[in-house]
């Protein structure tokens, strides 16, 4: 039985001879999709494999959790020792993080959980260098810092390579997509915008991902991979920022590097406070202010709750109990047309918001 990278390669080399013109699109389509599946075999395996045993499996435990990700020697370890509670091990050599180090960084009343993973290297997606495991980590983060130093910088795109290897698309939205499978009648596409893509091809790809009856509604103008994502269980979009290290040692490094990225010196604690604002900038936390019935207008009692979030997620955040007798809210601040005004559970949350549920 051959292995998955034998299929892909038999896929491959059948493509390799596949003359490309209008007729063999949907064929090349069906193909391509059957090479995104057996990838995403490839990680459901791998997750199964290296199911973060030795210190991978971390509680996810505050407000949000952030994963540090860099290849070894990068100054992870000292990044989140500046930031949080943690005791990471630090040494001028590679691999001195061998399991998930956490730590917890407070910041603007919210509890953040910072987690320092080995270095991630090429073929980590294959397994090298307990990849998989760090990689599953990196999946169920809120937030990544992407990280290098200063001498390394392109070491990002390699990083990038095993990130979407494994099924994580970084600073993106799940692709507008709108699947209702149903039990027959086939396959109907249905979009409002021109597509380069037509529809016997989305037809042949959807079968496929075992998709064989229902209406498939594009959103977006879609290509090839972002319509694989689309079908596909496994992917899971994570918000990144950045951050290249040890920019002490290379004073020019304005000049010579391009991109947006934050620039720190974790040896030296520069940048790191920068760093912080941009986490809780990311993470898109703002503090809302419980006020009590008997209680006078104030801050006493913040909560964090994130953009787009409701005054029924505060009731519900605060317990579900507590949810169900509440028939009242109020709210004064940021949001507020007026003071005390009385608004629906539906309303979002704005930042410095002073609520009273009654």
């Amino acid at each position: 039985m051959l292995t998955i990278d034998e299929q892909i390669k038999e896929i491959q080399e059948v493509l390799r001879k596949t003359p490309h013109h209008k007729a063999t699109n949907g064929f090349i389509g069906a193909m391509r999709a059957k090479i995104a599946r057996l990838k995403d075999r490839e990680i459901e395996q791998s997750g199964k494999r290296g199911g973060g045993g030795g210190g991978y499996q971390v509680k996810k435990q505050g407000d949000a959790t952030v994963v540090i990700v860099g290849p070894p020697s990068a100054g992870k370890s000292t990044l989140i020792n500046q930031m949080t509670n943690a005791e990471s091990k630090v040494a001028p050599y590679a691999f001195t993080t061998v399991t998930v180090i956490p730590g917890m960084l407070k910041y603007n009343e919210a509890y953040i959980q910072i987690l320092d993973i080995p270095g991630l290297i090429e073929g980590a997606k294959e397994g090298k260098g307990r990849g998989r495991e760090v990689l599953s980590v990196a999946r169920g983060a809120d937030l990544l810092l992407i990280m290098t130093d200063v001498k390394r910088v392109d070491a990002f795109s390699g990083m990038m390579d095993e990130l979407l290897g494994a099924g994580i698309r970084i600073n993106e939205n799940p692709p507008k997509v709108l699947i209702d499978k149903k039990t027959s009648g086939g396959l109907d596409i249905f979009s409002n915008i021109k597509q380069s893509i037509d529809k016997e091809t989305i037809k042949e790809i959807a079968r496929e991902y075992g998709i064989k009856n229902g209406t498939i509604t594009l959103q977006e103008k879609i290509t090839l991979e972002r319509l694989f994502d689309a079908f596909s269980e496994n992917r899971v979009y994570v918000p990144a920022i950045f951050v290249i290290n040890k920019v002490d040692e290379k004073p020019d490094y304005k000049e010579v590097i391009d991109g947006e990225y934050v620039a720190i010196s974790a040896d030296r604690g520069e940048g790191v406070s920068e760093l912080i604002q941009e986490i809780w900038k990311a993470l898109r936390f703002i503090t809302v202010y419980l006020v009590k019935p008997e209680e006078d207008l104030g801050m006493g009692n913040p909560i964090v709750m994130k953009e787009g979030e409701t005054l029924k997620d505060v009731a519900l955040k605060i317990g579900p109990d507590f949810t169900e007798s509440k028939k009242l809210v109020k709210i004064w601040g940021g949001g507020a047309k007026f003071a005390g005004q009385e608004v629906s559970f539906d309303t979002k949350v704005k930042e410095g918001m002073q609520v009273r549920f009654i």
